[in-house]
């Protein structure tokens, strides 16, 4: 067993071999622009770039892969997603539905949109963190454009019903987006079955490169119409502007590809150990809390309160494994999860939450490993806490 241990694989993945492999070709001998139409070099990526293309249509279901519109990653498809298509003014149509759980790249956009005058409806969830897709229902109006809802949050792993919620929009006429980062390749996600209009994803969550995602446009039934954030050159149809990254898309097809594959497999191997590993936690400390829905919960996620304890204070007496408190996207802020608060957390809850994200290289061993390291310090930090409160106690006068 190699130190230190990774369970972070919510915030990113190390690429697969077979990926790395895919992608090697097109860092030399066939290094052309897939937009230079007029010589082999060029004819070469832009054949790489379209079977690339449609791998990731056939993954998620779509019905042509001139749907899927490549990009620098899910933030980036997020904010095409929901910038291009309110600012497209469909009707006059100017109000935004979406989850107080959200990734902060729709959270964050929405608020943008404020800035421009459009509306927002910020859903609550329940305390698993479930969304009621009645709440959907009821906060759909005449003017709404746009409802954002992530497949599967990335701090605390609940799986959203997106079908149902589907349904609801495509009888109100209203588009469907969701942030699928975390569920691509991980679950069955189809967007003919979900009657999603919008899908964001990318690679890096799944075996594949940083620095490259995708964007699902619904193209009939109905047709999509976005504006782009990008301008110059014409590329992905227009909407997405810039000379595309061949190695990584080719690499992001192939992590697709392999993730789908093994997909089952995968996820019984995974949730088998997560829930090991809560087990010997919930056996070896007290007053613990799993946050979300285990019974719609990624295979890999665990994110557990371990009360009487700061997280910080446990992340840095743990250096052999690799941990987070919440979403390394917010990391550099100080401010507490707010995917936990929205679960009606009291601040020193939310405070001791540590995030477990289990992998294709995690190993029983690993498991037993942290395991028993976790209930070590959180024993030891709660013993130093009551004698710090005990000392405290006896100085008052």
């Amino acid at each position: 067993m190699k130190l230190p241990i990774y369970l972070d694989h919510h915030a990113t993945t190390p690429a697969d071999p077979r990926v790395v492999s895919a992608m090697m070709p097109y860092f030399g001998d066939d290094f052309g622009n897939p937009a230079s139409h007029t010589h082999v070099f060029g004819w070469r990526a832009e054949a790489a770039v379209e079977s690339a293309r449609e791998s990731l249509a056939r993954c998620i279901g779509a019905q042509s892969s001139s749907e899927v519109l490549f990009t620098s990653g899910a933030t980036e498809s997020d904010n095409l997603a929901l910038k291009g298509l309110v600012r497209a003014g469909r009707e006059g149509k100017n109000h935004i539905v979406t989850v107080s759980t959200e990734h902060r790249a729709v959270l964050d956009t929405c608020r943008a949109l404020e800035g421009e005058g459009f509306l927002v409806s910020l859903l609550s969830v329940g305390s698993d963190g479930l969304l009621d897709p009645d709440e959907v229902a009821r906060a759909i109006g005449p003017r709404t454009a746009l409802v954002s809802v992530m497949a599967a949050n990335n701090e605390i792993g609940t799986l959203q019903p997106l079908a149902e919620i589907g349904r609801i929009c495509r009888a109100q006429g209203v588009a469907f987006h969701s942030d699928a980062a975390q569920a691509v390749g991980k679950i069955p996600l189809d967007v003919e079955a979900a009657q999603l209009d919008l899908l964001s994803f990318c690679a890096h969550k799944i075996y594949g490169p940083k620095g490259v995602g995708a964007l699902y446009v619904r193209a009939r039934r109905p047709r999509l119409r976005i504006e782009p954030l990008l301008h110059g050159g014409g590329h992905e149809r227009g909407l997405r502007s810039g000379t595309l990254p061949v190695p990584l898309v080719v690499g992001f097809a192939k992590a697709v590809e392999l993730a789908v594959a093994e997909r089952e497999q995968e996820a019984s191997r995974t949730a088998g150990l997560r829930d090991r590993l809560w087990q010997q936690l919930r056996d070896g400390l007290e007053g613990l809390r799993r946050n979300g829905a285990p019974g719609h919960c990624l295979p890999g996620s665990l994110n557990v309160c371990f009360p009487g304890v700061e997280a910080a204070s446990l992340m840095v007496a743990l250096p052999e494994l690799a941990l987070s408190s919440g979403s390394a996207c917010t990391s550099a802020t100080p401010e507490p999860s707010h995917v936990l608060r929205a679960l009606g957390l009291a601040p020193e809850l939310v405070n001791s939450a540590l995030r477990f994200g289990l992998g294709r290289g995690t190993t029983p061993e690993e498991i037993d490993f942290a395991a028993d390291r976790v209930i070590q310090e959180v024993r030891r930090l709660r013993s130093e806490g009551r004698r710090a409160t005990v000392t405290a106690r006896s100085a008052l006068p």
